[in-house]
């Protein structure tokens, strides 16, 4: 801002009578200084002596010139620029009359001085109020042994800068503490760390905003917003739950590491002079402190809103840029049920990405909590589980801690490398799940049997003592039309137990995706998962299953333990939604062939339910060998049965009512509608497996606007038309040891479907934040699930032998920290599996560092103009508990 013209005018010619009045003042200033510093704990505020020093020199604004000065000022805040024009920077060495044993050198930053308002040395730090932008270097060096006739010798410019020399000095003496500066360094140490060379770009303030800025915050924070401001520039965003709580160390650290390079933006004598005064300057630092308590806390607080308010701005023009690049909506978008929660999630999880985006600093340690070895963070979450509700199994869905964890997980004592595939199917390393309540209470049922050091699993079941491969053909029997392996591909186990009827179907060329809840049934899920078996930890409780609508062609339940008649139907009317129309529900229980009471009426309620939901029955068989029986029901294709009901019950959804929506959403007793139009997904069923793996869903084809078509489809499919498994095994993938694959960043499955000839399975997770491409996979005969990785997965530790991140983490920076999915990645990954990244080259090394810290090695790494692809190994190195 260019100096007032009052100031500019008013210049008066040097005089005898004005050199003595100038020398006075100076000398009694010095006085007032000397005194205060030999009684510094009298109780009088420093910052009290630094406004009557100012209103001393302010008092004769007319007659003395006011001089800005600026010294490496670029300030990368929008609000704060220089006009160079009216600005001077000036560098002044003055030997100033003192006592030998109390007179300090003091090197001052004094940012942006307000020269319009002489009280404007109340605040610190000036970045948007001042009129003015000042910033002068003093060196006064100790020189008792001159007198004071010097300064009578003195021409009128260095009187002029004599006087603001000595504003700067008692300025700074009422500043000791530099706002987010926990260490006490020099001002100008800090101004330097956050210098930005583009300040050029940034547009002038005139006078009249910046005055209106001033009204509105009483203290601003300098500093803290000119660290906002740059990590604003390098597209980071803050936490803001460590904002709240005043956590710093980012900063602190910051300013440690480029105190040296302040330094170097001085000239010589001052970075001399700043060495021989480090001392000294320490010593009143520490007096001061003392008496200015009060006023850093009141600066922090105001500071720490500052810095939370930006980032939020942020957040939200990021994301309005990012929705508007959107081919379709995303899980996010259509779950509207959870916007709240959402909200939450991401402020709590937003960050600036990884302090030490190297890792070479990063402690890793290991999680102190009950579940040990076992610990899944978001359904072992002990505060919530402490008052959580039960009656609906609140208690066994997801509820993420408000801090994704950071700790990794501890490994099984005598844990050892695991079985591979096939013989996982039927035996694995007792050490590996060391549980053995199962075997001592289904033991009978052929569930699981502890034999010398291994768990065995012949294959049985409740419903199925006598092997799950017999009562697969059973069913097969009973209802021809099922077509395992060619009509039917995609399966929903509910409540699977230890997976043995989803282990099984793979020898029919089905893959079933089996569920069940974290509860008594101690690590039924986990035994699944070692075994080589498809499954996650999932209940059926208040809120939609992970899935989108119509995308099982079967749904089976074998005394499965949910009360489906309770509640309106409500739980079933949620099988109802993920079912495809034309679909089967089969149903194994008790109430379907025993003649129990309870049984009888459950069996009544049912039928009345199933009626009125337009399910057909079309089948009862009963199996001779296991003496169970399985009823048939089959799903309308239209909705001509539902206008036709005598009574609405249950109810329709309301129009707006999204049936894919899925993310956090919470359960509804209604039915939607069925697809209408023949161009519909869902009005069609798939083709048979494995045609439809390769084939462009029919729906695709007349998608118009934003949406996907048949066209995205078939460049994903050219994308992976190469040897992926050839790639992998140069980057060092042994496939022998590979069974359960995770594609953590799934689009149209054309990763899993490079791998279909092979004896794995590939889980492919959708992002909530991505375009919602789920269906497709599903329609192609493979399956998957939404994820938001700034949260733990729903599964066990140690359970997948191959990751794949396909522009995950760089699309994860900007919502959520590094450290916590990596630590995730870890946890999940078995001792001696692989993980294979493709991202930005930048994102590659951040992830290769953060790897190495936990001591993986890395078996491979390429580039390619700006991307890369990164392959490591995991080990078995855990830190010292």
């Amino acid at each position: 801002m260019a100096i007032s013209n009052k100031s500019r005018s008013n210049r008066r010619p040097s005089s005898t009578s004005y050199t003595s009045t100038l020398t006075t003042l100076v000398f009694i200033v010095l006085c007032v200084l000397g005194v205060w510093m030999l009684t510094s704990n009298n109780g009088v505020s420093p910052k009290t002596l630094a406004r009557s020093a100012v209103d001393n020199f302010s008092s004769n604004d007319d007659q003395i010139d006011q001089t800005t000065a600026t010294t490496n000022n670029d300030d990368n805040n929008s609000n704060n620029n220089n006009n160079s024009e009216d600005s001077t920077s000036e560098t002044t060495n003055n030997n100033l009359i003192s006592k030998s044993d109390d007179s300090t050198s003091e090197t001052t930053n004094n940012n942006n001085k307000n020269t319009d308002d002489s009280t404007s040395s109340e605040t610190t730090n000036n970045d948007k109020n001042s009129g003015e932008s000042t910033s002068e270097t003093t060196n006064n060096d100790k020189n008792s042994g001159e007198s004071t006739s010097e300064t009578n010798t003195k021409s009128q410019d260095q009187k002029d800068t004599t006087i603001a020399a000595v504003v700067a000095a008692a300025a700074t003496t009422a500043t000791t503490v530099y706002g987010d500066n926990p260490g006490n360094l020099p001002d100008d140490a800090i101004k330097n760390d956050v210098v930005n060379t583009n300040n050029n770009e940034q547009p002038k303030q005139d006078h009249k905003s910046s005055s209106s800025q001033k009204q509105k915050q009483k203290k601003p924070n300098n500093d803290k917003k000119i660290a906002v401001s740059e990590k604003d520039e390098q597209s980071t965003q803050l936490p803001e739950e460590n904002n709240a709580k005043g956590d710093q160390p980012q900063e602190v650290q910051s300013f440690n590491t480029n105190e040296q390079g302040s330094k170097n933006s001085e000239d010589g004598a001052n970075e001399q002079q700043l060495k021989e005064d480090k001392s000294e300057n320490e010593n009143i630092e520490k007096e001061q402190k003392k008496m200015s308590k009060e006023e850093p806390k009141e600066q922090e607080n105001a500071s720490q809103e500052e810095t939370v308010e930006k980032p939020k701005q942020e957040k939200k023009r990021r994301k309005s840029k990012k929705e508007s690049k959107k081919q379709w909506s995303t899980q996010a978008d259509e779950s509207k049920g959870e916007k709240e929660r959402q909200n939450n999630n991401e402020s709590g999880s937003s960050s600036s990405g990884v302090v030490d985006q190297e890792g070479q600093d990063l402690k890793w340690s290991i999680c102190n909590v009950t579940a040990g070895a076992d610990y899944i963070p978001c359904l072992d979450n002990e505060k919530y589980l402490k008052t959580s509700h039960r009656k609906h199994y609140e208690h066994r869905e997801r509820h993420c801690p408000e801090d994704a964890p950071t700790c990794l997980v501890s490994l099984p004592k005598g844990y050892k490398t695991h079985v591979p595939w096939p013989g996982s199917r039927d035996k694995i390393w007792y050490h590996n799940v060391p549980h053995i309540k199962l075997a001592e209470v289904k033991g009978h049922q052929n569930w699981v049997k502890l034999m010398g050091e291994f768990l065995t699993f012949p294959g049985g079941g409740t419903q199925f003592i006598h092997g799950a491969l017999h009562y697969i053909d059973f069913l097969q029997k009973a209802e021809p039309s099922i077509e395992w392996g060619k009509h039917t591909r995609v399966i929903l186990d509910v409540g699977c137990g230890v997976g043995s009827f989803g282990g099984y179907l793979f020898e029919r060329d089905v893959i079933a995706m089996s569920f069940a809840p974290k509860d008594e049934h101690e690590a039924q899920v986990q035994f699944a998962l070692e075994r080589g078996i498809p499954a996650i930890s999932s209940v059926m409780g208040t809120q939609r299953l992970q899935f989108p609508s119509h995308v099982f062609d079967l749904i089976h339940c074998a005394r499965c333990r949910v009360p489906w008649h309770e509640d309106g139907g409500l739980l079933l009317l949620e099988l109802n939604r993920v079912l495809r129309p034309g679909g089967l529900f089969v149903w194994s229980a008790t109430p379907v062939y025993q003649t129990l009471d309870e049984d009888v009426e459950i069996w009544k309620q049912m039928s009345a339910l199933t009626k009125q939901m337009c399910w057909d029955l079309v089948t009862i068989k009963n199996d001779t060998l296991n003496k169970v029986g399985a009823a048939f029901f089959r799903k309308t294709t239209s909705n001509e049965c539902y206008e036709q009901r005598e009574q609405s019950q249950p109810p329709m959804c309301k129009d707006d009512d999204d049936p894919n929506a899925a993310w956090y959403v919470p359960l509804q007793a209604c039915m939607h509608k069925l697809p209408a139009a023949e161009t519909e997904r869902g009005a069609k069923w798939p083709d048979a497996w494995p045609e439809r793996l390769q084939k462009a869903p029919y729906w695709l084809n007349n998608e118009q606007g934003e949406k996907p078509s048949s066209k995205f489809f078939t460049a994903d499919a050219e994308r992976w038309n190469y040897n992926v498994v050839d790639e992998l095994t140069n980057m060092g993938v042994g496939w022998s040891d590979v069974r359960n694959v995770m594609d953590m960043r799934a689009t149209y499955g054309g990763f899993a479907a490079a791998l279909k000839d092979l004896p794995v399975w590939v889980f492919n997770v959708v992002n909530v934040d991505s375009a919602d491409t789920l269906p497709i996979i599903f329609e192609r005969g493979l399956f998957g699930i939404y994820h938001d990785w700034c949260e733990s997965f729903s599964t066990y530790p140690r359970t997948y032998d191959l990751l794949h991140a396909d522009h995950l983490f760089s699309n994860l920076k900007n919502r959520c920290k590094l450290v916590p999915v990596i630590a995730e990645v870890d946890r999940i990954l078995r001792p001696g599996g692989y993980m294979v990244v493709r991202d930005e080259l930048s994102v590659i090394d951040e992830v290769e560092n953060l790897l190495k810290s936990l001591n993986w090695e890395v078996t491979s790494k390429t580039s390619k103009n700006t991307e890369g692809v990164l392959s490591a190994k995991k080990g078995y190195w855990r830190p010292d508990s």
